[in-house]
Formats: structure tokens, C-alpha cells, sequence
């Protein structure tokens, strides 16, 4: 079920990411129609990465420097462009839902090894927390937890209890905020709720 869940997330990763660059290629192509200096910019600076990797590559190293400079120039003239054209400088930046990874949910750490993005554990832990039937704990917590609704009358025959339903969920109220205040807490107790199926 776990690997179901996380192949359909990132199936749906990848239409984000493929529509992101679709809509990337789609401003560029509006944009170079009205202002054919950019898309020459763009490709004199596709020109000197190349440039740059294959002096890495043959360790020409004498005219990085020189490249940089010129990548630089170029970087800066596209920049005062796209501000007289009243553009956000990552106008030519595909708009990534999550910038981080790009949206194809991993990253690499310092270590360079792939591990998840924050964002994909936090898609995760939402489908978790909704399978969990817990998605109504804004109106369901201790704060709206009214007493009221327990009996204050002793019946022992009953519930077999010489305290009133009242009195007994006031004390299993305190264990459970007990039990949460000390979650972290290695030495504290489980709970261990019982009772008929349908009851709550």
C-alpha cells in the first residue's frame, strides 16, 4: 500500500515538473518573439557553458576565467532586459511547485546520496494523517472536550466503577494529556484504548 501511495505521488511529481518546463517553453517562445535579444543571450550563454565543460574536461583551464566574465556580462544585460520589460528575473526559470527539488522529489545531501524532500514527506504524512481518520482534530481535542456529556451520577451496578462516568472520563483525559506531554518520553506507558467495535 506504502509503495502504491508513493508511485502515485510520483507520477504526479513528474506531470508537475513536465508542465512547469512546458510552461517555461511557452513563455520563452511569447517572449523571444518580442524581444529577439534575449533568445540570443540565452544561446550565447548555452554557447560559453559548453565551452566552459569542455575546457574543464581537457583541463584548459587559462580561459575559464575569461568565459565567466563573459557568461557574467551577458547574465547581467538579460537581467536589465527582462527589469525595462517589467519581468521578475526568473522569468526564464521554470516556476517549480517546490524550488528544492525541482519537483521530482528527492534531493541530494552533502554526501551526494538522494534522499526524499521535506515536500514529498509532508504529501506523505498528510495521506497518513487523512487514512487515519484523525482529520477533524481541529473541532475534536482536548480543548473542545466537554464533560458535560458524562453522567455525574455513582451507578456501581452499572459500570462497576464508585466514580460517576464523569469523574472516570476526567481521569482519562488527564492520562491521555499526560501520555502526549510525555510522548518523546522512553520510561512512559502506552495507551491501550478497548471496547465493543463501534463504540467512540
Amino acid at each position: 500500500m506504502a509503495n502504491e501511495v508513493l508511485n502515485s505521488l510520483l507520477k504526479e511529481y513528474e506531470q508537475k515538473k513536465l508542465k512547469a518546463e512546458l510552461d517555461l517553453e511557452k513563455r520563452k517562445e511569447e517572449l523571444y518573439q518580442k524581444i529577439p535579444k534575449l533568445q540570443q543571450i540565452e544561446d550565447e550563454l548555452n554557447r560559453f557553458a559548453i565551452s566552459t565543460a569542455k575546457n574543464i574536461l581537457f583541463h584548459h583551464t587559462s580561459s575559464l576565467e575569461e568565459l565567466h566574465q563573459k557568461a557574467e556580462k551577458l547574465k547581467y544585460e538579460k537581467a536589465c532586459i527582462l527589469q525595462d520589460a517589467n519581468l521578475p528575473n526568473n522569468y526564464l526559470t521554470p516556476n517549480y511547485e517546490c524550488p528544492i527539488c525541482k519537483d521530482t522529489g528527492y534531493i541530494s545531501n552533502n554526501s551526494y546520496q538522494t534522499q526524499m524532500c521535506t515536500c514529498l514527506k509532508q504529501k506523505l504524512l498528510d495521506i497518513s494523517f487523512y487514512q487515519s481518520n484523525m482529520t477533524n482534530l481541529v473541532s475534536e481535542n482536548f480543548n473542545t472536550f466537554n464533560e458535560k456529556l458524562f453522567s455525574d451520577e455513582i451507578d456501581v451496578a452499572k459500570y462497576h466503577f464508585n466514580i460517576s462516568p464523569r469523574e472516570n472520563i476526567k481521569n482519562i483525559r488527564q492520562k491521555c494529556i499526560e501520555f502526549v506531554e510525555n510522548f518523546d518520553n522512553p520510561d512512559s506507558k502506552n495507551l491501550l484504548f478497548t471496547g465493543n467495535t463501534g463504540l467512540r
